[in-house]
């Protein structure tokens, strides 16, 4: 598997929207998401507030500049295919939108109708009315994962169907695998990425990276990801390189045996928790993100912090193969502790030198 990023231990931070809100006033109403001025106007505050703060780490890079970008790709906010499969969106001003759950009873969906939704149009509108003006268009939008998608329409019944119906479930989620191929490849075509918005350490990578997020597994068991599941990411790996999966909660190892499965896994998302010498024995070749908590992230040490980065950067092993993020840090979170993820990351970077 080929060197993926162009530095080595690469950093990215991602603020919750209350920090957004606190700092910039921007407002994450539906305008926000879907106004063409809005879009490129609130994008290029976010990013000159980047440069203003943590400028000196290459953050806020295109503060000078208009971007018309199609999606939030300074948000953690995975919504638009929900709702392009019918979940009602609640918007809330310093908030990420919030789907709620459609509680559909039949184990089937319509793959046409999510493109012919009025959540569709809209992206298109947009996409026709940056392009009218800028001529092109960057950024992407989070696509999500095929079992959140099914919990957002049928909720927890779904977890029900996989074990009483797990052939009928396995040809839903296909489905829905079908419609998330769709997305995403339409989004490549428009900007030429589109996990950006999933991780931003995807930016750092020579190309661009398909990231399927896979939040709900800790859910289920390792059985039903590898009977049910597995089958999407195998094929999926194998049309969309580099391929990678995002995986943010506490127990990602305990799917090791199955990611070792993946003949070209070379990105994984791991979630704080994680245990990353057991993931890194099972996968000797892929690149980690290794996911701070950023809940807790306020409540340490200077010592502390660091010993914790040290510690997970040197499971992980090679430079190349690992970076850090921390996403939806809020807004108590402290300038200087941001500065303090940077200042360590280049520290062990000197020390491996």
């Amino acid at each position: 598997m080929k060197k993926l990023t162009n530095t080595p231990l690469p950093v990215d931070v991602v603020f919750h929207p209350s920090w957004w809100n606190k700092h910039t006033g921007i407002v994450f109403d539906e305008d926000f998401f879907y106004d063409p001025r809005r879009r490129v106007a609130d994008e290029q505050l976010m990013e000159r507030t980047l440069h203003e703060r943590f400028g000196r780490w290459g953050l806020g890079a295109h503060h000078a500049e208009e971007r018309p970008e199609i999606g939030a790709v300074h948000l953690a906010a995975g919504y638009l295919l929900s709702e392009m499969l019918g979940c009602q969106i609640e918007y809330g001003a310093d908030t990420a939108p919030q789907v709620i759950c459609a509680h559909r009873e039949e184990l089937t969906i319509d793959e046409e109708a999510p493109f012919k939704s009025e959540a569709f149009k809209r992206l298109q509108r947009l996409i026709e009315e940056l392009k009218a003006k800028y001529g092109y268009v960057t950024g992407d939008i989070n696509w999500g994962g095929v079992l959140n998608l099914a919990i957002d329409l049928k909720g927890e019944s779904v977890l029900m169907d996989m074990m009483l119906d797990p052939e009928g479930t396995k040809a839903y989620f296909a489905q829905i695998g079908r419609v998330v191929e769709r997305f995403f490849s339409y989004i490549q075509s428009q900007t030429g990425s589109s996990s950006i918005s999933v991780n931003r350490i995807a930016r750092y990578m020579d190309d661009p990276l398909y990231i399927h997020s896979e939040c709900s597994h800790t859910m289920i068991s390792e059985q039903d990801y590898e009977d049910l599941l597995l089958p999407i990411d195998i094929e999926w790996s194998k049309k969309y390189q580099p391929y990678g999966i995002h995986y943010c909660g506490r127990d990602p190892h305990r799917h090791a045996a199955q990611f070792a499965q993946i003949p070209h896994l070379s990105f994984l998302d791991l979630g704080w928790g994680g245990d990353v010498a057991a993931l890194r024995a099972a996968l000797p070749e892929t690149f980690f993100s290794l996911r701070m908590n950023p809940v807790e992230i306020n409540g340490y040490s200077s010592e502390e912090l660091r010993e914790i980065i040290t510690s997970r950067v040197d499971a992980s092993g090679d430079l190349w193969k690992t970076g850090i993020c921390c996403v939806n840090m809020d807004g108590e979170v402290r300038d200087e502790r941001v500065h303090e993820l940077y200042e360590i990351a280049e520290a062990i970077r000197q020390e491996r030198a």
